[in-house]
């Protein structure tokens, strides 16, 4: 007979295999426990972009009618999933198990939420940190509760803080990725100071004669990537071998899609970029090899910092 907790881990797998399957990919290399509460985690994470968003496992994203209804919706059965109730959403389950197990900060949930209330209000950076704080928000939080999951002490504030470069890098290249489609239900998350600069203040984005413009963005996009990438590989390599094996092929796989978006210019919005399996198993294969070797020490000066 199935557990309760058997249950939530097959409901969580289900998830990733449709929402993420980059992240599904790589969190093979964990061990079996560390697989199940990473894959608890993104269950979680994943109903709530979906509810605000009312998409499905990151597809069909439309405008909503209620959004703060929808994140006080989040809040309640957050808050009540952190309290050891159960909410009657396996995804919502699923956190309070995970960070009953694993002694996640259950403040870093409200972080998280934050920036989903952003979105809520139609939120638009105004500067390159506005944007950082909410790629910190949506993604970099989610890589401190990860670090947690994998072991690392709550009071290993530089660590912690690599492990939320390397989740704002992976927003970073996903709003790369995803201008136009975001564009199209009234999103935009290129500071505002960035679009004065080219020329796109207050200018309709999604039309193809702004294309050039908004590759010098992704470019600008997808350098700070990098920044953030670097930083977070020295975090990793503190992790226990399969689990910095892991990350770094998250690291690699995410870094292609930011790489291509770079690489494609005023193409890299024509079809959705998608790393193929075959790609990814090569990235995961030189993932290998950096978790092997030390990294570079790089510094965190002048890098965006977690409050």
């Amino acid at each position: 007979m199935t557990s309760p907790r058997d249950q939530l881990v097959a409901d969580a797998q289900a998830t990733i295999a449709e929402g993420s399957k980059s992240f599904r990919f790589a969190s093979q290399l964990f061990d079996a426990q560390t697989r199940e509460h990473s894959w608890l985690l993104y269950s979680w994470c994943r109903a709530c972009d979906d509810i605000t968003d009312g998409q499905t496992l990151g597809h069909d994203a439309e405008v909503t009618e209620d959004p703060l209804d929808r994140i006080a919706f989040l809040e309640e059965k957050t808050n009540a999933a952190l309290l050891g109730e159960e909410t009657g959403l396996a995804a919502f389950d699923a956190l309070g198990v995970v960070v009953a197990e694993c002694g996640i900060d259950p403040t870093l949930t409200d972080d998280h939420l934050a920036g989903f209330s952003r979105d809520a209000v139609g939120w638009q950076p105004r500067t390159e940190d506005d944007l950082l704080s909410y790629c910190y928000q949506v993604a970099g939080a989610v890589g401190v509760m990860m670090a947690q999951v994998m072991g690392v002490d709550p009071d290993d504030r530089d660590t912690l803080d690599r492990a939320a470069d390397l989740g704002i890098a992976f927003q970073l290249a996903n709003i790369a990725r995803d201008v136009i489609e975001d564009a199209n239900v009234g999103r935009c998350y290129l500071p505002m100071q960035w679009l004065k600069a080219v020329g796109l203040a207050g200018e309709d984005i999604t039309h193809p004669i702004h294309r050039s413009s908004l590759a010098r963005l992704n470019k600008r996009l997808a350098d700070l990537a990098d920044q953030y990438r670097a930083s977070a590989r020295v975090g990793a390599a503190r992790l226990p071998f399969r689990s910095r094996w892991a990350i770094n092929s998250a690291s690699r796989i995410y870094g292609r899609v930011a790489e291509k978006a770079r690489k494609l210019g005023e193409h890299a919005w024509d079809q959705r970029i998608v790393v193929p399996k075959h790609e990814k198993a090569r990235l995961v294969a030189l993932a290998l090899l950096d978790s092997l070797k030390s990294p570079p020490q790089v510094s965190r000066e002048g890098l965006w910092t977690r409050p």
